[in-house]
Parts: C-alpha cells; structure tokens; sequence
C-alpha cells in the first residue's frame, strides 16, 4: 500500500491485544501529537492558504480520533494516563534534513508526517486483521482509512512545494532509513513500539 519495505509482523497484534489499555493509551498520544504536528507544520507554510486549510482540517480529525480513543478507555473503566516516549518516531526525526534550504525542510518535514502516519495505517491494518475484540477491528479499520487519506495528503504537499521527481527520490531514501529503524521495533504494545 505505501511501499514500506519492511511490513510488521502479524504476531505484533498479540502483544497488543494482551495489554488494550496500554495500546490503547499509547494510541491516545500519538493521535495528540499527530494533532499537534499538523499545527505546527501550519506555522512552516502560513503563505500557502490550500494547505493551511487541509492541514487544520487534519489536526481536527486527529483531536477528534483522539477524543474517540479516550472515550473507549472511559468506555472500558480505564484512565487515559500519562504521554509515552516514541522513540519510532524520535528515531525517524533524526533523519529530517539539517541545514539547507527551507524548502528541502518543508519536504522533509511533510516526508517525516507521511511516513509515519504510513506506518500507523499499516499498524492500524494490522490490528484490524489479528486481533478478537470486535469494536476495536471496526474502530481501528475506520482509523486505517483515514490515516491512509492523510498519508497521500503530506506527499502531495510535499510534491506542491519540492520538485516531483526530487521528492519522490528523497521519499525512497525515507523508505530504506525507515525500514533500517522499523526493525528494532514491534515487540511492544506500543503503536509503533
């Protein structure tokens, strides 16, 4: 679907299962700092109003998933609890380019969005295929879907503002970094853990 080039082992979905509320709590956060992104990503391209537009609309909807995972740990007799460390995501921040110009960062940073709202989407998928809890398959086949939708939405800004064709290079040298980073991660009930 996205070309990851290293797909999360099936067997991923049964450490979460066995701990929902840590999943769960986790999966929280990083629809809060997924919100939180996009909001800052707004700050980087005040002077394009189409993607100002598109990137509120897609805080909104991550407030909004959110709001919707909160709710089922409530739903559950759980509490929300504290914000998680993502050291995924903390690993793929190291590969944004330093230095340079400003466009090559606003690429960089729309890649660094892509890419993780990718992998969460196949996570997401994931989830969907293995585990037993039916309101969770329906919840997270819904999230796949719109994380899906938000993936395409980053490339294609990030192909608004770079060249195409130096975009889509610089996307397969975020594949090949992410698969080298994804490989010490999916043993824990972490979304991307």
């Amino acid at each position: 679907m996205f070309r990851l080039k290293l797909p999360t082992d099936p067997r991923w979905a049964n450490i979460a299962e066995d701990n929902l509320e840590e999943i769960l709590t986790d999966h929280a956060w990083c629809e809060q700092k997924a919100a939180t992104n996009a909001i800052g990503l707004i700050t980087m391209v005040p002077e394009h109003t189409e993607m100002v537009t598109e990137l509120l609309a897609i805080a909104q909807e991550e407030l909004d998933h959110f709001n919707q995972v909160h709710e089922i740990i409530k739903k559950r007799g759980g509490v929300l609890g504290r914000t998680r460390k993502d050291d995924y995501v903390n690993d793929l921040v190291k590969f944004i380019v330093k230095g340079g110009d400003r466009k090559d960062l606003l690429v960089d940073k729309m890649l660094f969005a892509a890419m993780i709202e990718a992998r969460s989407c196949e996570r997401f998928k994931v989830l969907t295929e293995n585990i037993k809890d039916e309101e969770l398959k329906k919840f997270y086949n819904d999230l796949m879907i719109s994380e899906a939708n938000h993936y395409t939405t980053f490339i294609g800004f990030a192909r608004q503002i770079g060249d195409p064709e130096k975009v889509n290079q610089r996307w397969e040298e975020w594949l090949e970094y992410e698969a080298q980073v994804i490989q010490s991660y999916g043993n824990k009930e972490t979304i991307h853990g």
